[in-house]
């Protein structure tokens, strides 16, 4: 019976996302700024809902921009949840542009890409991200520059806190917990490390009970005489305390 609900919402999830591939392909260039970021932020919602999460915010999001939200990173949900919360632009690995569909609707939505395996890349990309907070953005980066399993943090990359650093604007940590909705213990169904496929990782979450995104933010902080190097630093065990507190809704 499960698996049969889980192909159900596998259907619902491709119908759901050629819709969101829809509005944007189609209605976007007329939209405000605003209506896009609240567009964005409803369909996430929607589809975190088909896989049946719901999210929970804890803290206070950042209303506005500049700024650079620096969350740890677990899942290819992750993007879903933090714009569930909050719509922003996210810094993301350049293999997600050429997703069907999904590739696209992340480059309409205002992602900026990253070719990791190239390591001057990344003065191109904190460039991009340094010029669009100065003008008010609000950017998303995961600092550990891929994916971990949940327990225990990797170690922090901390090239592209320069943008924030050039650009004087504040950095905002954050951390992001899937849990089971009905003992609140923390879910690996969403999980994406190691040999995991895409689609493993989806059919694991769709095969879940009902979960709970948690997403709770911390306290900005000035980049004002930082040296991204020990801010990094700082940041792991900022971002390491908050998420091991107590997610109670």
């Amino acid at each position: 019976m499960r698996s049969l609900v889980a192909c159900w919402k596998l259907l619902y999830a491709i119908a759901y996302a050629f819709k969101g591939w829809c509005t944007i392909r189609f209605t976007f260039a007329r939209r405000t700024p605003e209506e896009r970021a609240k567009c964005v932020q409803d369909w996430a919602r929607g589809m975190l809902g088909v896989f049946g999460i719901q999210v929970v915010v804890q803290g206070t999001p950042p209303g506005h921009g500049p700024m650079l939200v620096v969350i740890n990173h677990l899942s290819w949900l992750d993007i879903l949840a933090v714009h569930a919360a909050q719509h922003v632009r996210f810094v993301a690995k350049s293999n997600i542009r050429h997703w069907p569909m999904l590739g696209m609707m992340s480059a309409e939505a205002g992602t900026l890409f990253i070719e990791r395996e190239r390591p001057r890349d990344a003065l191109r990309v904190v460039h991009r991200m340094a010029e669009a907070m100065r003008g008010g953005d609000l950017i998303a980066v995961f600092p550990e520059g891929t994916t971990g399993d949940g327990r225990e943090l990797l170690p922090f990359h901390a090239n592209l806190l320069q943008a924030a650093i050039s650009s004087g604007a504040p950095v905002l940590p954050a951390a992001l917990r899937f849990a089971e909705s009905s003992t609140g213990e923390t879910s690996f169904a969403p999980s994406y490390i190691g040999d995991d496929s895409l689609l493993d990782s989806v059919w694991r979450t769709l095969c879940a009970p009902p979960l709970t995104a948690f997403v709770r933010f911390g306290e900005p902080q000035d980049p004002q005489g930082r040296d991204r190097r020990a801010w990094a630093e700082s940041l792991h065990g900022d971002i390491d305390a908050l998420r091991r507190q107590t997610f109670v809704p």
